[in-house]
Order: structure tokens, then sequence, then C-alpha cells
């Protein structure tokens, strides 16, 4: 029996957060064509957040998305199916075109719990103008039982197509990974599920393949595993372990070649040390970002010393 998995690569959206979205379109075309040719499925190639909401002022096309900038981008679709992420409150409906004169196919709409409401309202809204959807909701590592209980009784009764388990921290392992999705199935018997892991703990391919074995069929991934912080699962791990016919793992590594060595020497991403800690305190990466982005930059002791310090643990969380 064939396969039924489905790799969603998030090298644009998730490394975006890497580089502010500072990719070439010569990239992008070249990620697209190449994860046509390893037959990935679907390419997530950004946010359809309004510039207008997020009042930005540098023109920024991956992270503010235009239909017609994408039809002059990819003229011509491929095998690999494209999608693009939304923000609750910074998503313009007006901007959302019917699908078939888009060339998105899916829509994803990324919410915290206490705003899963409003993330469905989005998620109908794109699922009547045609759109494949999925709702990922983030930071699930820190949400109460009840909390994800009462959320449930209404993403059950939505039309959304796949629901995520997002490991926003890295701070799960493959133990955390089969309980959330058995709780996930057994709540959601409706829905596919889908996974989206980050590498503070070398755990992201291990973690993708555990929820794989249990059922779970979406598997996000990026190409040399570029994505905030310390990155999301690798795409190329997935292509060249996952049995199926149409997966050929020449043309990642063309991708990997051509690109992005020189990417990984301008820009930081990855298991480094901090994000390993934060992950292992179950905590966001921003302190950690910001502490790579300084001149203590190596000192992990000290680093270490003041996210576990008591003044830490009593500050404001910024999650």
């Amino acid at each position: 029996m064939e396969n039924r998995n489905k790799i969603i690569d998030c090298t644009i959206r998730d490394g975006g957060l890497v580089n502010n979205w500072d990719f070439s379109v010569e990239f992008v075309q070249d990620l697209y064509n190449g994860l046509s040719e390893a037959g990935v499925e679907y390419m997530e190639i950004g946010y359809k957040n309004s510039a207008r909401l997020l009042n930005a002022t540098e023109p920024n096309p991956w992270r503010f998305l235009d239909d017609k900038f994408l039809k002059e981008i990819i003229p011509e679709k491929k095998f690999t199916k494209l999608s693009a992420l939304v923000d609750i409150g910074r998503v313009d409906p007006n901007d959302i075109l019917p699908r078939e004169e888009s060339i998105l196919d899916m829509i994803r709409v990324a919410c915290y719990i206490r705003e899963v409401d409003k993330g469905l309202e989005l998620v109908q809204m794109f699922h009547d103008l045609g759109y494949e959807t999925s709702l990922n909701i983030m930071a699930l590592s820190s949400v109460p039982e009840r909390q994800l209980i009462e959320a449930f009784e209404m993403v059950k009764e939505s039309p959304v197509d796949v629901v995520y388990i997002v490991d926003s921290f890295g701070s799960l392992d493959p133990a955390d990974i089969e309980h959330q999705v058995k709780k996930f199935q057994t709540m959601l018997p409706n829905k596919q599920l889908g996974v989206h892991t980050h590498n503070n703990m070398q755990l992201a391919f291990a973690n993708t393949l555990t929820a794989m074995r249990n059922g779970v069929t979406y598997l996000d991934a990026s190409v040399y595993g570029m994505g905030r912080a310390a990155g999301n699962c690798n795409t190329e791990l997935l292509v060249s372990y996952i049995q199926k016919s149409s997966y050929e793992l020449k043309p990642v590594l063309g991708i990997i070649e051509k690109h992005m060595l020189a990417m990984r020497e301008k820009w930081e991403w990855g298991y480094i040390i901090p994000y390993m800690i934060s992950g292992s305190l179950n905590e966001h990466p921003r302190v950690a970002m910001a502490y790579r982005n300084s001149d203590d930059r190596d000192k992990f002791v000290q680093f270490y010393d003041n996210v576990t310090s008591p003044e830490a643990s009593l500050a404001p969380s910024t999650r």
C-alpha cells in the first residue's frame, strides 16, 4: 500500500523567521522546482498576512503574499501544491481570492488556544472559498488539559481538514508526541492530523517519525532544517527515510548545494546550545535568540545561569 504521508515544506515561511524573508526570487523558484522534482507534496511559500494591518513599510513579498506576484513567480504549477500561513488578527479577508483565482491550494491558520474560536472563523472562510485548511495550535506544551478539551469541542464541528500538533518550543520528546497524538485522535476522530517540530533538543526528526508511526499524515519540514532558532525537521531526512516511490532525494540535495550552504554562513539556525537550554526548560526561544545576537552569544554557562536563576522564573511570562 502506497504511503499516505504528505510533507509540507516550510523553508520559506519558517526559514523567513531567520532572515526576515530575505529570499531571492531565484531561490524560491529553484526551491519550488526542486521540491516538485523531489515529489514533496506541499510548499509553504510564506505568510498571507496583511502589510497594512501590521503597519509594514518595507515590501516583503514572502511575508505578505500577493496573488498577482505569485502568478509571476510561479507561472506554471508543477507537482507541488502551494500553501500559506495566516495569523489571527493579521489577515485581511479582502486579500483572499477564491481558490480558483489563486495559485494557493491550502491556507493554514496559526493561533494560540485562547483564540481557537477566531481561528475557526478564518478556517470557515477559507474553506468556503475552496481552500484546503489546517489549524495549527501553538505552544501546546503549556496548555492546561481543560482548555484543550473545550477548544477541541469547537474544532470537531468545524470543516478544518487538518489539525496540527505543534511543538513550538522544541521541548517535547517522542513519548510526549505519542501522548499528544493519541489525545488528538481520541478528541478529533474525524480529522486528519499534522505535526510541526523544532530541533532544540535534536528531536525534530525523531518526533516527526513518532507522529507518523502513530497515524499523523501531514509532516512539516524544511530544507536543511532552516527555521526559527533551532529550526525544523529536515525535508531531506524525510524524503530519504519515508518509503514512497514518488520521493527523490537528489533535487533536495541540489537546493542545499546551490543555495543553502551560503545561506548557512550568513544566517544562523539549527541545534545551538542556548536553544537547547530554552527547549529543555519548555520556554519560547526568543530570549535565546536575543542572546545569540549579543556579544555574549557563546557564554553558555552565563546564559544558563540567567534563565534558571530565581529572578528569571519570577519575570513576567512573555509567551
